[in-house]
């Protein structure tokens, strides 16, 4: 029977968040008709496309902890799990945004799929790229209000719901103060150090996409402060160990299992544990002028690999990351976490270890 459990488990809750996530969709559908007519249905439908194909990686921190817990309402469960994947999609609409994105996975982001539509209507390209960042901008703001509607659709006891609430409100605010960090660190001409790096990756990633959700299935689960509290604590720790690392894979990772080009993070400039790391060395100095270079090509790209290797810096975001789950590790072992849940969770920090190897 234990071992249908395990195997039944993730598809399960797989198949309850899907159907939770379409049965929202289709009621914000048909309201867009109502309110705005085709147009605004063909936005919904965009931002219906830009969730096909994901993970569920938040959702399935939600719901492991909740049924680790002995909870029972699956569905309610899986509607608190389909609010911390509308939230995932609005940050990274909006972080498109920021970054002037157009393509994610290999396909027009909201924003690129508005400028296209603008181009072929003849509109010049910046106007375009305006449009569809402005587009992005309302999809964004859609789904991230949509978040809080499906917490209220769990139909939780009042207490329930406001505590609820509350932590997806603090998974914002941290959120939206790294992604403020990120911006200031572009533009203050100063490579941030590594703890300032650590920070911002914290707040603007760990925090919505493992302490809260862990702690909101915990919350939901009715249990106890102390466990909650360890569910952030191991959250905390896991989330900044599973960011090093993409980091890493980002740059030196199989795009092929990643999905995600190894030149992007170089191109785009994106400051990374890594890049701190390198930065205070004296090899970087000479190849600092590829890292941000929007032509950057394979070869500047093999150069500043090269330079993140030879100064040590890869192999320390790695260690870095090793510590950090080392630590999440021993907060399984907290008198707090049941031993059901303990065994929920241990793959988690066994995956994110198996990625840094």
């Amino acid at each position: 029977m234990e071992t249908h459990h395990v195997v039944d488990a993730p598809y399960r809750q797989q198949h309850q968040v899907e159907d939770a996530l379409e049965r929202f969709l289709e009621l914000a559908k048909t309201q867009a008709v109502s309110f705005g007519g085709a147009g605004y249905l063909r936005l919904w439908e965009t931002i219906e496309r830009s969730m096909a194909g994901g993970k569920r990686f938040r959702p399935r921190m939600v719901m492991t902890a909740y049924e680790a817990l002995g909870g029972t309402d699956i569905v309610a469960a899986a509607h608190v799990a389909a609010a911390y994947e509308l939230l995932h999609t609005a940050l990274i609409v909006h972080d498109d945004v920021i970054d002037r994105d157009f393509v994610r996975r290999g396909s027009p982001n909201v924003s690129g799929s508005y400028r296209d539509i603008a181009q072929t209507a003849g509109i010049p390209l910046p106007l375009a790229e305006h449009r569809g960042m402005s587009v992005a901008v309302i999809a964004g703001d859609l789904a991230l209000s949509a978040s809080y509607r499906l917490i209220d659709r769990a139909g939780s006891a009042d207490s329930v719901r406001t505590r609820l609430r509350e932590i997806l409100d603090d998974a914002i605010s941290a959120s939206a103060a790294g992604e403020l960090a990120d911006v200031d660190f572009t533009v203050g001409g100063v490579v941030p150090t590594v703890d300032d790096i650590i920070r911002m990756e914290r707040l603007k990633t760990a925090y919505y996409s493992f302490e809260a959700p862990l702690q909101s299935g915990g919350v939901l689960a009715g249990a106890p402060e102390a466990t909650i509290d360890a569910l952030g604590a191991f959250g905390q720790q896991i989330g900044i160990a599973y960011q090093i690392i993409d980091d890493v894979l980002g740059v030196f990772g199989d795009s092929k299992t990643t999905g995600k080009s190894t030149i992007g993070d170089l191109r785009e400039g994106k400051l990374t544990v890594m890049v701190a790391f390198a930065a205070e060395q004296p090899e970087w100095h000479a190849v600092e002028h590829l890292f941000g270079d929007p032509d950057l090509d394979e070869e500047g790209a093999a150069v500043l690999r090269d330079v993140l290797t030879t100064t040590g810096a890869r192999q320390h975001a790695t260690l870095l990351a090793g510590d950090y789950a080392n630590r999440a590790w021993e907060q399984l072992a907290s008198p707090s976490i049941p031993a059901q849940l303990r065994d929920e969770l241990r793959p988690i920090v066994a995956t994110v270890l198996e990625r840094s190897r």
